[in-house]
């Protein structure tokens, strides 16, 4: 298996905060904002005008799904369902199915460029590797491979003995790749588990479908303070974040939106409204 140095041989990181509840260039900071942001990111390290980044990002209550969530045959109950029980739902750009967001989730963008010469399990293996080493110091037993029973379930799924507490996505634009993880972090675990296996059960009934949606067992899915045994908040795995960060390259900068990036969101943004309309 290949480690980061391995796969990030960039020297300089931009670091972007979006995990406070401010406006994001006049927009509401929302999931689907992230989807838009990530893919503005995106393009700026593809033509080499922001260094790579990683980026911070939490929103309250959102049921983030995936395409084929929007092709369930009963999506519209599924959708209402979402909406009582307070929550909003976002279809995102990148792949996966539905993943349920809240306060005590810590989302992780790292955007590269490389889409021409980094496979998509290259990608997936650096993120692996950034989240060993920002625990390393408390746990060697966070694995990589599907936990079946799970929500969003993949080939690099997080675990500690067999429990769930993370999952990864990937999108591409032009050269430049977002590698998007969620950290369940602190909160009740079972009950995001057991929202997603009602939205799948009003979704879906019982209906035969062409795609295989997960059938969900919330007992195999754990927040990172459950699964360690300690209190850890997001607060302190932002800190632990950019503590890794800062051992993995030599300079972290912050800069804000450039003029050619807040055109580029604006386009992305609208994308990602008219998506979320037509689905």
């Amino acid at each position: 298996m290949k480690n980061w140095k391995d796969i990030i041989r960039h020297q300089s990181f931009r670091y972007i905060d979006h995990s406070v509840h401010t406006e994001i260039e006049g927009k509401p900071n929302t999931a689907l904002t992230s989807f838009a942001v990530d893919d503005t990111l995106a393009i700026s390290v593809s033509e080499e005008t922001s260094p790579p980044v990683i980026r911070l990002w939490v929103h309250p209550n959102t049921i983030v799904l995936g395409i084929p969530d929007s092709r369930l045959p009963f999506i519209d109950e599924g959708m209402q369902f979402i909406e009582k029980n307070n929550y909003q739902a976002v279809v995102r750009n990148s792949g996966g199915l539905a993943v349920a967001l809240d306060e005590g989730v810590l989302n992780i963008s790292l955007i590269i460029p490389g889409g021409k010469n980094l496979s998509i399990y290259d990608c997936y293996e650096a993120m692996v590797r950034f989240v060993q080493a920002m625990f390393h110091d408390l746990t060697d037993e966070i694995k990589a491979y599907e936990i079946v029973g799970s929500y969003c379930p993949g080939d690099y799924d997080l675990s500690i003995k067999g429990r769930k507490f993370a999952g990864i996505s990937q999108r591409r634009v032009k050269n430049g790749i977002s590698v998007q993880i969620y950290l369940d972090v602190e909160g009740n675990s079972n009950q995001r588990a057991e929202l997603i296996q009602k939205f799948y059960t009003k979704g879906k009934k019982n209906k035969e479908t062409t795609f295989t949606y997960p059938d969900i067992d919330p007992k195999v899915m754990g927040s990172l303070s459950e699964l360690l045994g300690i209190t850890l908040t997001v607060n302190d795995v932002k800190k632990r974040v950019i503590h890794t960060l800062k051992k993995l390259t030599d300079k972290i900068v912050e800069m804000p939106f450039q003029e050619e990036e807040k055109m580029n969101f604006e386009k992305r943004y609208k994308q990602m409204v008219k998506r979320n309309q037509t689905n």
